[in-house]
C-alpha cells in the first residue's frame, strides 16, 4: 500500500478515536468555559455564551454528566467553570465530585448567564466570554470539539486563528478515504500500529454498554430490544450499541471513544462488531481489522456531511458497522461496497433533532440497516444504481448522500432548530 496513504489513514484514526465523557457538544461547551476561566484567572461573575444553532440543538436535551441530571448550555458551562480541568479536553468534567455538584448548582443560581445563537455561518461555533471586575476573557471553538481558534484576555489575543464559515482544514486530509483503499488498509495494516487505539475503543465502549444494560437509563432501548426480540446475534448487536447510548445520553460518567466527534457514532461503529466477533469466534486481530474498516467507513461517510447537520450521524456509523461485519465474514471491496449502498438505501434521511434518549433507538435502527445491507450483499440481492438517489458506484452514492445531508437538508436543520428553540 502507498506509504503516504497508509500514514494518512493512521493519522486519521489517531485524530478521530479520542476518549470523551458525556455528549461531546455540551462537553465542548464545558471545555471552552473551563479554558476561559483559566484565561481570566478568577471565578467569573458574569458569563456570555454564543453558540451556533446546531450546538443549541445538541445540548438542549442531553444530560451533562456529573451534574446530577442537569441539561443545557448554562449547566455545561457552569460545570466547566466551577470544576473543569481544561487540560483534559473532552474529559474536562470527568473528575467532578459530589461537593463540586453542589458548587455548580450554587454558581448557576448566583451568576448572571446569557446565551445567544451565533449567526457566524459556522455550523460548529462556541464562544464563551467571562467577566470578573474590570477583566474579561473569551474562548472560541470552531469546526470541531477541541479546535480553539481564539483565546483573548481584556481584548488582547493570546491565540487568534482566522476561520471562515466552513470547518478548518488543519487536520489530515479526509479526501484520501475511499472504500477500496479502506479495505486495502485494513488488510495491510501492521496490527501493532492500530491495536492500542482500537482496544481502547472496544474496552471503553463495551464498559458503558454493559452499564446501560445493567441499569435503568433513559428509555432503556437496549433492554427493551433484548426483552422484545431475544438474544440472537442481530438483536444483541442492536441492543448493545443502543444500551451504550441509553447510558451516555442520560448522564453516565463512563468515558467512550468517539468517531467523527461523536460518542454515539464511536459506539455504533464498534459494539456490534464485538458482539459478532464473539458469535463467530473470530480472533482479536480479525476483530481489530474489522473495526478499522467500520471506523474509516464511518469517517468517510461523515466527512462530506460535516460534524453537525440535520442528518443523523448514526446512519453513517450503522453503515460502518455493517461494513465491518461484512469484512469479518470475509467480504472484500465489492461486498462491502454493496453493504454500504444497501444500508444507505434503507435508512438515509433520519433526522437529527439533538442529543437525547431517542438517539439510542436511532442507533438500533442504523445498526439493523447495516446488518440487513450486509445480509442482502452476501445473498447477492442488492439495490442498484438508478434506484432513487443511488448512483452506479459506492463513491458516487456516498457523494449523493453527503450532498443531500449537507446542502439539501440545510432548511430542515434550520426548521428543527427553530422548533426546538421555540419550545425551549
Amino acid at each position: 500500500m502507498d506509504s503516504r496513504i497508509y500514514q494518512g489513514y493512521l493519522k486519521i484514526l489517531g485524530e478521530e478515536l479520542l476518549p470523551a465523557m458525556g455528549c461531546t457538544e455540551p462537553i465542548s461547551v464545558a471545555y471552552a468555559a473551563a479554558l476561559s476561566r483559566d484565561t481570566l484567572g478568577a471565578m467569573p461573575e458574569k458569563v456570555e455564551i454564543t453558540v451556533s444553532g446546531n450546538i443549541l440543538k445538541n445540548v438542549k436535551s442531553v444530560v451533562v454528566p456529573n451534574t446530577g441530571g442537569m441539561k443545557g448550555v448554562t449547566s455545561a458551562a457552569a460545570a466547566g467553570i466551577v470544576a473543569g480541568d481544561a487540560g483534559k479536553c473532552l474529559e474536562v468534567i470527568a473528575s467532578v465530585t459530589p461537593a463540586d455538584r453542589e458548587r455548580i448548582t450554587g454558581y448557576l443560581n448566583s451568576t448572571q448567564f446569557k446565551v445567544e445563537q451565533s449567526h457566524s455561518g459556522c455550523i460548529f461555533d462556541i464562544s464563551v466570554k467571562v467577566y470578573c471586575g474590570g477583566d474579561s476573557a473569551r474562548v472560541r471553538i470552531v469546526g470541531h470539539h477541541t479546535n480553539v481558534v481564539l483565546v483573548e484576555k481584556n481584548g488582547r489575543a493570546i491565540v487568534n486563528i482566522e476561520v471562515g464559515a466552513e470547518e478548518p482544514t488543519c487536520r489530515e486530509d479526509r479526501s484520501i478515504l475511499t472504500v477500496d483503499k479502506i479495505v486495502e488498509f485494513a488488510d495491510a495494516v501492521d496490527i501493532n500500529d492500530v491495536k492500542e487505539l482500537i482496544k481502547r475503543q472496544i474496552d471503553y465502549n463495551s464498559a458503558i454498554a454493559e452499564e446501560g444494560l445493567k441499569n435503568n437509563y433513559g428509555a432503556q432501548v437496549g433492554k427493551v430490544l433484548l426483552k422484545s426480540f431475544g438474544g440472537g446475534v442481530q438483536a444483541l448487536a442492536m441492543a448493545t450499541a443502543a444500551a451504550g447510548s441509553d447510558a451516555r445520553m442520560n448522564g453516565c460518567s463512563l468515558p467512550v471513544v468517539i468517531v467523527s466527534g461523536s460518542g454515539n457514532q464511536g459506539m455504533t461503529a464498534s459494539l456490534p462488531l464485538v458482539v459478532y466477533a464473539k458469535h463467530l469466534g473470530v480472533s482479536e486481530e480479525k476483530l481489530i481489522r474489522a473495526i478499522v474498516v467500520s471506523d474509516l467507513v464511518t469517517i468517510h461517510l461523515k466527512t462530506g456531511i460535516g460534524k453537525l447537520s440535520a442528518y443523523c450521524g448514526a446512519v453513517s456509523a450503522g453503515c460502518g458497522a455493517g461494513s465491518g461485519i461484512c469484512y469479518m465474514h470475509g467480504g472484500k471491496t465489492d461486498e462491502i461496497s454493496c453493504t454500504i449502498v444497501n444500508a444507505l438505501a434503507i435508512n438515509s434521511g433520519i433526522i437529527c433533532d439533538g442529543a437525547k434518549s431517542s438517539c439510542a433507538a436511532k442507533i438500533a435502527s442504523a445498526v439493523e440497516a447495516g446488518i440487513l445491507g450486509f445480509e442482502m450483499s452476501r445473498n447477492d440481492c442488492n439495490f442498484c444504481g438508478g434506484d432513487g438517489i443511488l448512483a452506479d458506484c459506492v463513491e458516487s452514492t456516498i457523494d449523493n448522500i453527503c450532498d443531500i445531508a449537507r446542502n439539501g437538508m440545510r432548511g430542515t436543520d434550520e426548521e428543527i432548530i427553530k422548533l426546538m428553540i421555540k419550545k425551549c
